[in-house]
């Protein structure tokens, strides 16, 4: 039993005939006749006598009409209803994000939403993946700013920008000689990392392919603490290439790019599949987009809008 087949047979009540019905809901006669009588064989009632002229529904076919017209007006109604949702340009969004961006985005992002979008209430709920990723799960946040993929068949994930990763080297290492620093040939020894649960900890790893010598590495909270802790003890450590803003200009001096190739996060807005405020979402995109530089934007963003 279908709403199409609840169309059908309202249709078909409707003009007493099959072929203007058919005709009315752009289906072959031959369609809408098929449909009805599986739904005649489903309920096991013949819902129109089809030896009178015109076509009529019989005594039990009219409760049926009756109840169907019922369904297809609330349907209408649920339509409507989210259509409205996807639509809705005020409400309050409940955002997830992973502390590795949050200093990038957070400060702007709450001034672009307010001036732009006034009616918008941005809650913002910051930690780690795993823990954004359960409340996701159990509809506790409407969207996410995280790095991708995930590989979690549950969420959608909408590409946001990319993000290149540069190593910010104390002067009394070696590697402070080179202009720039191939990946291949960072080294382990004297690395400063986050703490385990950081998906850039682990970003991280993967360019330093975990070589020998991990027992050398040390590991911090936060990226600014990072950064200190080479100012005062040596060593290096890689960082977003977004974090480069926030350094004191004697800081910027001790970035590395790398290169060959050069390592790369991709940040994305994420999303149950089952969310319906497309709108909303591309607000906070679009705000999202205005904070970043241009290069750095996803190349879809910049040309489309985001479609559920």
């Amino acid at each position: 039993m279908t709403l199409q087949q609840m169309e059908y047979i309202v249709a078909v009540d409707k003009y007493r005939h099959f072929v203007k019905a058919a005709e009315a809901c752009k289906v072959t006669q031959s369609t809408l006749s098929s449909m009805i009588q599986k739904l005649e064989n489903e309920l096991d009632m013949q819902i129109f006598d089809r030896n009178s002229h015109p076509v009529r529904p019989t005594l039990s076919g009219e409760q049926i009409i009756s109840q169907a017209k019922v369904l297809l007006f609330n349907a209408s109604q649920l339509k409507e209803m989210v259509l409205s949702e996807r639509e809705q340009e005020s409400g309050e969004i409940r955002l997830g994000i992973i502390s590795t961006v949050a200093p990038y985005i957070l400060p702007k992002l709450f001034k672009v939403v307010h001036q732009r979008h006034p009616n918008v209430l941005l809650r913002v709920f910051e930690a780690r993946t795993a823990t954004i990723v359960q409340r996701l799960e159990r509809a506790e946040l409407d969207m996410a700013l995280l790095a991708t993929p995930l590989k979690n068949d549950a969420l959608l994930e909408i590409p946001v920008y990319y993000e290149k990763f540069v190593a910010y080297v104390s002067p009394s290492e070696e590697l402070y000689k080179q202009k720039e620093i191939e990946t291949h040939h960072i080294p382990s020894e004297h690395l400063w990392v986050l703490q385990e649960g950081h998906c850039l900890r682990n970003q991280v790893m993967n360019i330093c392919e975990q070589k020998s010598g991990y027992s050398a590495i040390y590991e911090a909270g936060s990226i600014e603490t990072l950064v200190k802790i080479v100012d005062e003890n040596g060593g290096y450590t890689i960082i977003p290439e977004l974090h480069v803003e926030l350094l004191r200009h004697c800081q910027q001096s001790k970035i590395r790019p790398i290169v060959n190739p050069e390592p790369v996060r991709e940040i994305s807005l994420v999303v149950r599949r089952d969310y319906v405020r497309e709108r909303l979402l591309n607000i906070i995109a679009e705000c999202i987009r205005s904070i970043i530089p241009e290069h750095m934007v996803d190349a879809r963003l910049k040309k489309y809008a985001i479609r559920l």
